[in-house]
Protein backbone atom coordinates (compact mmCIF):
# COMPACT_ATOMS: atom_id res chain seq x y z
CA UNK A 1 0.00 0.00 0.00
CA UNK A 2 1.47 3.66 -0.76
CA UNK A 3 1.24 6.17 1.79
CA UNK A 4 -1.22 8.05 0.94
CA UNK A 5 -2.25 11.66 1.45
CA UNK A 6 -5.63 11.84 3.94
CA UNK A 7 -5.50 15.10 5.57
CA UNK A 8 -4.89 18.80 4.27
CA UNK A 9 -1.42 20.75 6.29
CA UNK A 10 -2.44 22.98 8.89
CA UNK A 11 -1.50 26.75 8.30
CA UNK A 12 1.60 28.03 10.05
CA UNK A 13 0.06 31.00 12.02
CA UNK A 14 -3.84 30.62 11.76
CA UNK A 15 -6.05 33.42 11.36
CA UNK A 16 -9.04 34.05 12.97
CA UNK A 17 -12.58 32.51 11.83
CA UNK A 18 -15.58 34.74 11.66
CA UNK A 19 -18.74 32.10 11.02
CA UNK A 20 -21.91 34.10 9.53
CA UNK A 21 -24.76 31.57 10.27
CA UNK A 22 -25.09 29.44 13.21
CA UNK A 23 -27.00 26.58 11.96
CA UNK A 24 -26.70 23.02 12.48
CA UNK A 25 -23.82 22.19 10.25
CA UNK A 26 -21.69 24.50 11.70
CA UNK A 27 -22.67 23.08 15.35
CA UNK A 28 -22.12 19.47 13.84
CA UNK A 29 -19.06 19.81 11.41
CA UNK A 30 -17.55 23.44 11.13
CA UNK A 31 -16.56 23.59 14.83
CA UNK A 32 -15.52 20.69 15.58
CA UNK A 33 -13.00 20.52 12.36
CA UNK A 34 -11.68 23.73 13.76
CA UNK A 35 -11.67 22.82 17.66
CA UNK A 36 -9.55 19.52 16.21
CA UNK A 37 -7.32 22.28 14.60
CA UNK A 38 -7.56 24.80 17.34
CA UNK A 39 -8.26 27.37 15.26
CA UNK A 40 -9.45 30.12 16.54
CA UNK A 41 -12.96 31.27 16.46
CA UNK A 42 -13.59 34.86 16.95
CA UNK A 43 -17.59 34.91 17.13
CA UNK A 44 -20.33 33.91 15.14
CA UNK A 45 -23.31 36.08 13.65
CA UNK A 46 -26.83 34.18 12.80
CA UNK A 47 -30.03 36.62 12.00
CA UNK A 48 -31.51 34.30 15.13
CA UNK A 49 -29.52 35.95 18.25
CA UNK A 50 -30.51 32.77 20.70
CA UNK A 51 -29.16 30.41 17.99
CA UNK A 52 -25.37 32.53 17.41
CA UNK A 53 -25.41 32.75 21.80
CA UNK A 54 -26.34 28.78 21.69
CA UNK A 55 -23.86 27.87 19.26
CA UNK A 56 -20.89 30.31 20.49
CA UNK A 57 -21.53 28.80 23.94
CA UNK A 58 -20.08 25.46 22.68
CA UNK A 59 -16.79 27.09 21.22
CA UNK A 60 -15.18 29.25 24.25
CA UNK A 61 -14.37 31.94 23.84
CA UNK A 62 -16.38 32.79 20.74
CA UNK A 63 -18.54 35.90 20.61
CA UNK A 64 -22.13 36.22 19.50
CA UNK A 65 -21.84 39.34 17.71
CA UNK A 66 -25.18 41.27 17.62
CA UNK A 67 -24.93 42.32 14.19
CA UNK A 68 -23.27 41.42 10.72
CA UNK A 69 -21.39 45.21 10.90
CA UNK A 70 -19.90 44.08 14.23
CA UNK A 71 -18.70 40.52 12.71
CA UNK A 72 -17.41 41.75 9.50
CA UNK A 73 -14.89 44.45 11.26
CA UNK A 74 -12.87 41.47 13.51
CA UNK A 75 -9.29 42.16 12.10
CA UNK A 76 -7.69 40.01 9.80
CA UNK A 77 -10.34 37.56 9.44
CA UNK A 78 -11.09 35.26 7.88
CA UNK A 79 -15.30 34.55 7.15
CA UNK A 80 -16.93 31.26 7.22
CA UNK A 81 -20.25 32.33 5.51
CA UNK A 82 -22.61 29.02 5.98
CA UNK A 83 -26.01 30.39 5.46
CA UNK A 84 -28.47 29.35 2.31
CA UNK A 85 -27.57 29.41 -1.44
CA UNK A 86 -30.02 32.29 -1.38
CA UNK A 87 -28.75 34.54 1.10
CA UNK A 88 -25.05 34.59 -0.13
CA UNK A 89 -24.70 37.17 -2.13
CA UNK A 90 -26.31 39.62 0.42
CA UNK A 91 -23.77 38.62 2.70
CA UNK A 92 -20.37 39.07 0.72
CA UNK A 93 -21.30 42.28 -0.60
CA UNK A 94 -21.05 43.22 3.02
CA UNK A 95 -17.65 41.60 3.74
CA UNK A 96 -14.68 43.82 3.81
CA UNK A 97 -12.75 44.65 0.42
CA UNK A 98 -10.29 41.90 0.11
CA UNK A 99 -11.00 39.81 2.53
CA UNK A 100 -10.72 36.00 2.29
CA UNK A 101 -13.74 33.85 2.65
CA UNK A 102 -14.90 30.41 3.04
CA UNK A 103 -18.72 29.75 1.14
CA UNK A 104 -21.01 27.11 1.87
CA UNK A 105 -22.26 25.28 -1.10
CA UNK A 106 -24.02 25.78 -2.85
CA UNK A 107 -22.76 28.56 -4.81
CA UNK A 108 -25.84 30.47 -4.99
CA UNK A 109 -29.65 29.46 -6.53
CA UNK A 110 -28.56 28.63 -9.90
CA UNK A 111 -25.92 29.24 -12.54
CA UNK A 112 -27.12 32.56 -13.06
CA UNK A 113 -26.65 33.20 -8.88
CA UNK A 114 -23.46 31.85 -9.21
CA UNK A 115 -22.18 34.19 -11.94
CA UNK A 116 -23.23 37.14 -10.03
CA UNK A 117 -21.68 35.89 -6.91
CA UNK A 118 -18.38 35.17 -9.11
CA UNK A 119 -18.45 39.02 -9.82
CA UNK A 120 -19.42 40.37 -6.78
CA UNK A 121 -16.21 38.60 -5.48
CA UNK A 122 -14.01 39.96 -8.39
CA UNK A 123 -15.31 43.59 -7.76
CA UNK A 124 -14.41 43.46 -4.21
CA UNK A 125 -11.47 41.37 -4.66
CA UNK A 126 -12.00 38.54 -2.02
CA UNK A 127 -10.04 35.63 -2.25
CA UNK A 128 -13.07 33.20 -2.06
CA UNK A 129 -13.60 29.10 -2.26
CA UNK A 130 -16.69 26.97 -2.17
CA UNK A 131 -17.21 24.65 0.63
CA UNK A 132 -17.27 21.10 -1.22
CA UNK A 133 -15.64 19.30 1.30
CA UNK A 134 -16.08 15.68 -0.06
CA UNK A 135 -13.21 16.71 -2.07
CA UNK A 136 -11.41 16.99 0.80
CA UNK A 137 -12.28 13.86 3.19
CA UNK A 138 -9.51 11.57 3.87
CA UNK A 139 -10.48 8.68 1.14
CA UNK A 140 -10.93 11.24 -1.61
CA UNK A 141 -7.66 12.57 -0.51
CA UNK A 142 -6.27 9.27 -0.86
CA UNK A 143 -8.11 8.34 -3.68
CA UNK A 144 -7.33 11.61 -5.64
CA UNK A 145 -3.44 11.05 -4.62
CA UNK A 146 -3.61 7.45 -6.36
CA UNK A 147 -4.96 8.34 -9.27
CA UNK A 148 -3.12 11.16 -9.91
CA UNK A 149 -0.30 8.82 -9.55
CA UNK A 150 -1.09 6.73 -12.26
CA UNK A 151 -1.22 3.82 -10.08
CA UNK A 152 -5.17 3.25 -11.62
CA UNK A 153 -4.32 3.42 -15.06
CA UNK A 154 -6.32 5.63 -17.07
CA UNK A 155 -9.85 6.04 -15.60
CA UNK A 156 -12.64 4.02 -17.51
CA UNK A 157 -15.61 4.02 -14.88
CA UNK A 158 -16.99 5.69 -11.88
CA UNK A 159 -20.34 4.89 -10.35
CA UNK A 160 -21.82 6.85 -7.34
CA UNK A 161 -24.66 4.78 -5.70
CA UNK A 162 -26.57 6.39 -2.95
CA UNK A 163 -30.00 4.64 -1.48
CA UNK A 164 -30.76 6.30 1.94
CA UNK A 165 -33.35 7.75 4.07
CA UNK A 166 -32.41 11.40 4.24
CA UNK A 167 -33.48 13.24 7.13
CA UNK A 168 -34.36 16.51 4.93
CA UNK A 169 -36.80 17.67 7.81
CA UNK A 170 -33.93 18.88 9.50
CA UNK A 171 -33.45 21.42 7.00
CA UNK A 172 -36.51 23.71 6.79
CA UNK A 173 -35.26 26.22 4.51
CA UNK A 174 -35.27 23.72 1.84
CA UNK A 175 -39.24 23.02 2.08
CA UNK A 176 -40.93 24.29 -0.75
CA UNK A 177 -37.24 25.08 -2.63
CA UNK A 178 -37.21 24.84 -6.24
CA UNK A 179 -33.89 22.71 -6.84
CA UNK A 180 -32.74 20.83 -3.54
CA UNK A 181 -31.56 17.04 -4.12
CA UNK A 182 -28.93 18.09 -6.85
CA UNK A 183 -28.26 21.49 -5.91
CA UNK A 184 -28.07 20.78 -2.25
CA UNK A 185 -26.66 17.38 -2.04
CA UNK A 186 -25.33 15.14 -4.75
CA UNK A 187 -23.59 18.41 -6.01
CA UNK A 188 -20.93 16.65 -3.83
CA UNK A 189 -20.27 13.79 -5.80
CA UNK A 190 -20.39 16.32 -8.94
CA UNK A 191 -17.67 18.20 -7.68
CA UNK A 192 -15.74 14.70 -6.84
CA UNK A 193 -15.57 13.35 -9.69
CA UNK A 194 -14.73 16.90 -11.82
CA UNK A 195 -11.84 17.23 -9.31
CA UNK A 196 -10.85 13.35 -10.35
CA UNK A 197 -12.23 12.97 -14.09
CA UNK A 198 -11.95 16.50 -15.40
CA UNK A 199 -14.77 18.95 -17.06
CA UNK A 200 -17.96 16.32 -18.67
CA UNK A 201 -19.11 17.20 -22.38
CA UNK A 202 -22.62 16.71 -21.26
CA UNK A 203 -24.77 15.46 -18.97
CA UNK A 204 -28.17 13.09 -19.33
CA UNK A 205 -30.21 13.45 -16.02
CA UNK A 206 -34.00 12.88 -14.59
CA UNK A 207 -34.99 14.23 -11.33
CA UNK A 208 -37.86 12.98 -9.16
CA UNK A 209 -40.02 14.03 -6.23
CA UNK A 210 -41.12 11.32 -3.74
CA UNK A 211 -44.97 11.03 -3.31
CA UNK A 212 -44.53 11.08 0.74
CA UNK A 213 -42.55 14.18 0.44
CA UNK A 214 -44.95 16.54 -1.28
CA UNK A 215 -43.21 19.25 -0.58
CA UNK A 216 -40.31 19.03 -1.47
CA UNK A 217 -39.26 19.11 -5.19
CA UNK A 218 -36.25 16.64 -6.18
CA UNK A 219 -35.07 13.80 -4.11
CA UNK A 220 -34.53 11.39 -6.25
CA UNK A 221 -32.06 11.54 -9.54
CA UNK A 222 -30.33 9.32 -12.12
CA UNK A 223 -27.44 11.28 -14.08
CA UNK A 224 -24.61 10.44 -16.62
CA UNK A 225 -22.22 12.33 -16.77
CA UNK A 226 -20.79 11.89 -20.87
CA UNK A 227 -17.06 11.78 -20.62
CA UNK A 228 -16.91 10.42 -24.18
CA UNK A 229 -16.34 6.89 -25.20
CA UNK A 230 -13.56 5.78 -22.92
CA UNK A 231 -15.28 6.66 -19.47
CA UNK A 232 -18.33 5.38 -18.15
CA UNK A 233 -19.79 8.09 -15.28
CA UNK A 234 -22.99 7.15 -13.60
CA UNK A 235 -24.60 8.21 -10.32
CA UNK A 236 -27.92 6.82 -9.03
CA UNK A 237 -29.35 8.92 -6.00
CA UNK A 238 -32.20 7.67 -4.12
CA UNK A 239 -32.45 10.10 -1.06
CA UNK A 240 -36.04 8.85 0.10
CA UNK A 241 -35.66 4.67 0.18
CA UNK A 242 -37.91 3.72 3.20
CA UNK A 243 -37.33 0.52 4.05
CA UNK A 244 -34.92 -0.89 6.65
CA UNK A 245 -31.16 0.11 6.64
CA UNK A 246 -30.11 -3.39 5.39
CA UNK A 247 -29.50 -2.46 1.66
CA UNK A 248 -29.24 0.92 2.10
CA UNK A 249 -25.93 2.05 -0.30
CA UNK A 250 -23.18 4.91 0.27
CA UNK A 251 -20.71 4.44 -2.02
CA UNK A 252 -18.17 5.13 -4.85
CA UNK A 253 -16.51 2.86 -7.58
CA UNK A 254 -13.32 3.98 -9.33
CA UNK A 255 -11.97 1.56 -11.80
CA UNK A 256 -8.88 2.30 -14.29
CA UNK A 257 -7.02 0.14 -16.38
CA UNK A 258 -4.81 -0.71 -14.12
CA UNK A 259 -6.93 -1.18 -10.53
CA UNK A 260 -9.93 -0.03 -8.83
CA UNK A 261 -10.95 1.82 -5.46
CA UNK A 262 -14.20 1.60 -3.80
CA UNK A 263 -15.29 4.30 -1.15
CA UNK A 264 -17.68 4.37 1.51
CA UNK A 265 -19.22 7.36 3.42
CA UNK A 266 -20.57 6.26 6.50
CA UNK A 267 -22.27 9.62 7.35
CA UNK A 268 -24.95 9.06 4.66
CA UNK A 269 -26.12 5.40 6.47
CA UNK A 270 -26.99 7.62 9.83
CA UNK A 271 -26.89 11.37 9.91
CA UNK A 272 -25.43 12.82 11.03
CA UNK A 273 -23.13 9.87 13.03
CA UNK A 274 -23.39 6.58 10.89
CA UNK A 275 -20.13 4.03 10.47
CA UNK A 276 -16.97 4.87 9.33
CA UNK A 277 -15.84 5.78 5.98
CA UNK A 278 -14.09 3.12 4.68
CA UNK A 279 -11.71 2.47 1.51
CA UNK A 280 -10.45 -0.55 -0.64
CA UNK A 281 -8.16 -1.16 -3.41
CA UNK A 282 -7.33 -3.27 -6.41
CA UNK A 283 -4.23 -2.08 -8.56
CA UNK A 284 -1.06 -3.29 -10.11
CA UNK A 285 0.43 -5.25 -12.52
CA UNK A 286 -2.08 -8.02 -11.59
CA UNK A 287 -4.93 -6.57 -9.43
CA UNK A 288 -7.71 -9.24 -10.56
CA UNK A 289 -7.58 -10.59 -6.81
CA UNK A 290 -8.66 -9.51 -3.55
CA UNK A 291 -9.84 -5.85 -2.51
CA UNK A 292 -7.22 -4.46 0.67
CA UNK A 293 -8.45 -1.93 2.64
CA UNK A 294 -6.68 1.09 3.47
CA UNK A 295 -7.11 2.37 6.92
CA UNK A 296 -8.45 5.82 7.14
CA UNK A 297 -8.08 8.61 9.54
CA UNK A 298 -11.57 9.61 9.86
CA UNK A 299 -15.02 10.29 7.53
CA UNK A 300 -16.48 13.05 5.77
CA UNK A 301 -18.08 14.16 8.44
CA UNK A 302 -15.91 15.82 10.24
CA UNK A 303 -12.48 15.27 8.85
CA UNK A 304 -13.23 16.64 5.78
CA UNK A 305 -14.17 20.01 6.95
CA UNK A 306 -10.58 20.54 8.06
CA UNK A 307 -9.18 20.70 4.56
CA UNK A 308 -11.27 23.91 2.99
CA UNK A 309 -10.43 25.98 5.48
CA UNK A 310 -6.62 24.74 5.79
CA UNK A 311 -6.52 25.13 2.08
CA UNK A 312 -7.84 28.75 2.20
CA UNK A 313 -5.80 29.89 4.84
CA UNK A 314 -2.66 28.37 3.33
CA UNK A 315 -3.48 29.99 0.41
CA UNK A 316 -4.05 33.73 2.02
CA UNK A 317 -0.65 33.49 3.46
CA UNK A 318 1.05 31.90 0.41
CA UNK A 319 2.10 28.36 1.92
CA UNK A 320 -0.46 27.16 -0.76
CA UNK A 321 0.01 28.11 -4.58
CA UNK A 322 -3.97 26.44 -5.47
CA UNK A 323 -6.79 27.55 -3.80
CA UNK A 324 -8.52 23.90 -4.25
CA UNK A 325 -12.29 24.90 -4.13
CA UNK A 326 -11.78 28.48 -5.51
CA UNK A 327 -15.30 30.12 -7.02
CA UNK A 328 -14.12 30.38 -10.54
CA UNK A 329 -13.80 25.93 -9.78
CA UNK A 330 -16.64 25.74 -7.85
CA UNK A 331 -18.79 27.57 -10.88
CA UNK A 332 -18.20 24.90 -12.94
CA UNK A 333 -19.39 22.43 -10.58
CA UNK A 334 -22.34 24.72 -10.58
CA UNK A 335 -22.69 24.65 -14.73
CA UNK A 336 -23.28 20.74 -14.60
CA UNK A 337 -25.55 21.20 -11.97
CA UNK A 338 -27.53 23.58 -13.85
CA UNK A 339 -27.24 21.30 -17.12
CA UNK A 340 -28.76 18.49 -15.44
CA UNK A 341 -31.56 20.26 -14.17
CA UNK A 342 -32.16 21.03 -18.15
CA UNK A 343 -31.70 17.54 -18.96
CA UNK A 344 -34.54 16.65 -16.50
CA UNK A 345 -37.06 19.49 -17.46
CA UNK A 346 -36.57 18.51 -21.39
CA UNK A 347 -36.66 14.66 -21.03
CA UNK A 348 -35.81 11.71 -22.53
CA UNK A 349 -36.20 10.95 -26.76
CA UNK A 350 -39.73 9.65 -27.29
CA UNK A 351 -40.09 5.78 -27.90
CA UNK A 352 -41.49 5.09 -31.52
CA UNK A 353 -45.55 4.55 -31.39
CA UNK A 354 -45.01 0.63 -32.93
CA UNK A 355 -49.04 0.85 -33.53
CA UNK A 356 -47.95 3.95 -36.09
CA UNK A 357 -45.30 1.20 -37.52
CA UNK A 358 -46.43 -0.72 -40.35
CA UNK A 359 -46.92 -5.07 -39.51
CA UNK A 360 -44.52 -6.87 -41.90
CA UNK A 361 -46.40 -8.16 -45.01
Amino acid sequence: MPDLIQAWPRPAHPRPIVIIGAGAIVRTAHLPAYRRLAYPVAGLFDVKPDQARATAATSPPALAFSSLDEAVATPEAVFDVAVPGDQILAVLERLPRGAAVLIQKPMGQDLADAARILACCAERQLTAAVNFQLRFSPGMLALHDLAGRGALGDLVDIDVRIVIDQPWHLWTFLEGAPRLEILYHSIHYIDAIRWLAGEPASVYCRAVGHPSTPHLRDTRSTIILDYGDRLRCSLVLNHTHRASPRHRASQMMVEGLRGAVRLTWGVNLDYPGGPADTMEIAYGPDWTGDWKELPLRGSWFTEAFEGPMSNLQRFVSGEDTTLVGSVHDAIKTMAVVEACYESSARGGTPIVNMKAIPAAE
